[in-house]
């Protein structure tokens, strides 16, 4: 049986999913509209795996009769400066999520809640990859400063990525 907090942290973990995907979809929306095609699949592509994970979460709590309870999204922002600007946003983005699962790990062990601590041994190996991932495409806009021709070539990388 899961308990009443722990249930609400879920929630909120949903609703947080959930505002990851629309904010990275907000992302991919400016992104195009700057002409950065590849960037912005890169994001569309990592807004369907926040949409995923908000979906997990979902799943986990019907499986141990929980309820789930959905809340209000917040407006994403929708105007960056630079798509330097927009991937320094998703990193600082996927730290605060990367806490947030930390914080719903350090209460299922309060809560002696051992199957959603489990659960959410997933999240914690995914955040990892998360932050590594937008960290080091960091890097790269780093490296390449406002160089057009590398822009471009980390546009066409960027597109390439494949869903998971």
């Amino acid at each position: 049986m899961i308990s009443e907090k722990m249930q609400k942290a879920l929630n909120g973990q949903i609703n947080a999913e959930i505002f990851s995907s629309y904010l990275y979809l907000s992302m991919a929306a400016y992104l195009e509209s700057q002409n950065w095609s590849g960037m912005a699949a890169w994001m569309k592509t990592q807004s369907g795996e926040e949409y995923g994970h908000a979906m997990k979460i979902y799943g986990y709590l019907n499986e141990v009769d929980g309820t789930v309870v959905l809340e209000a999204i917040e407006k994403p922002q929708t105007n960056w400066k630079t798509p330097q600007q927009v991937f320094e946003e998703a990193h600082k983005h996927e730290l605060h999520i990367t806490k947030k699962i930390n914080d719903l790990v350090a209460l299922a062990i309060e809560e002696k809640d051992y199957a959603t601590n489990l659960f959410l041994n997933w999240f914690v190996t995914e955040q990892v990859e998360e932050v590594a991932t937008i960290t080091r495409i960091n890097n790269k806009f780093n490296l390449i400063g406002d160089n057009k021709t590398s822009l471009f070539l980390l546009d066409r990388e960027l597109g390439m990525r494949a869903a998971k």
